[in-house]
């Protein structure tokens, strides 16, 4: 073989490897893409779910209960602000207010045996507890994703094409700062 025909063999298998890389490193972000999206709305219908349970959660409550308005205005104003909320950090700060929001009511529950002990509301607590595991699952399964995803992006030479095809970094799913904290519920 003549030496010109070596070296053009050779720029060939280089550009078809490089060429190969390229399209591997392009489609590999495009799958963690589509596994943060696929992950977020597994995430929403769990809020949702959540979200729809309220109401009858909240007229259950009113009904045995006859002072505790504060308490129920706080969970009907945090739902409102989660299904009105449109992007992933108002989901995200909702979403903890109506937790907290949860919380207090659960607490203000303890002072009505009739309402604990009401078949309705038990099977709307169970209900809201096992959509409340669903959402952590949820919540953990999408930020795996990100991670995944940001993490692919960061790297060489995954960075480059991310660069030049407009991949960007995901946010993550985050509990507010204050969420750890015990809600302090007042009967005054």
């Amino acid at each position: 073989m003549k030496k010109s025909s070596i070296i053009l063999i050779v720029v060939v298998v280089v550009i078809v490897a490089i060429a190969g890389l390229l399209i591997s490193g392009y489609n590999g972000m495009v799958s963690k893409k589509e596994a943060v999206d696929s992950s977020l709305a597994n995430l929403n219908v769990m809020l949702q779910r959540r979200a729809d349970l309220i109401p009858n959660l909240v007229s259950t409550v009113k009904g045995y209960t006859s002072h505790e308005d504060e308490v129920i205005d706080k969970i009907t104003d945090a739902r409102a602000k989660l299904v009105g909320a449109s992007n992933l950090e108002e989901k995200s700060e909702a979403n903890n207010e109506l937790t907290s929001s949860l919380n207090a009511l659960m607490v203000v529950v303890e002072n009505y045996p009739d309402l604990k002990s009401s078949a309705n509301f038990t099977q709307l607590s169970d209900e809201l507890a096992g959509t409340e595991n669903r959402i952590a699952v949820a919540r953990k399964d999408y930020n795996d994703a990100v991670r995944t995803l940001n993490m692919s992006i960061k790297r060489f030479p995954n960075n480059l094409l991310a660069g030049m095809f407009g991949f960007n970094e995901a946010e993550y799913f985050e509990a507010d700062e204050g969420s750890q904290e015990v809600p302090s519920v007042n009967f005054e």
